[in-house]
């Protein structure tokens, strides 16, 4: 029985390491993106070389809403 609690133990700090790495690349994406320095950051860009300014940083991809589903909610 205590293998398998700390199986479970183990299986949860995991998680929440990842859901961690997770959140930080995700926030160094947000901080570096050039969208709030924009002048209107809600409109699209008006030149391809706006868009390629723009879209110069690294891009992360959420996951899927079935993916999403699959791991469950943290809360």
């Amino acid at each position: 029985m205590k293998g398998n609690q700390l199986r479970n133990l183990a299986g949860k700090i995991a998680d929440t390491v990842s859901e961690m790495n997770y959140a930080q690349r995700r926030m160094t994406a947000l901080r570096l993106s050039l969208d709030p320095y924009a002048f209107e950051p809600d409109e699209g860009p008006a030149t391809y070389d706006e868009f390629l300014a723009r879209s110069s940083g690294p891009l992360l991809h959420e996951p899927s809403a079935s993916r999403r589903a699959q791991r469950g909610s943290l809360r």
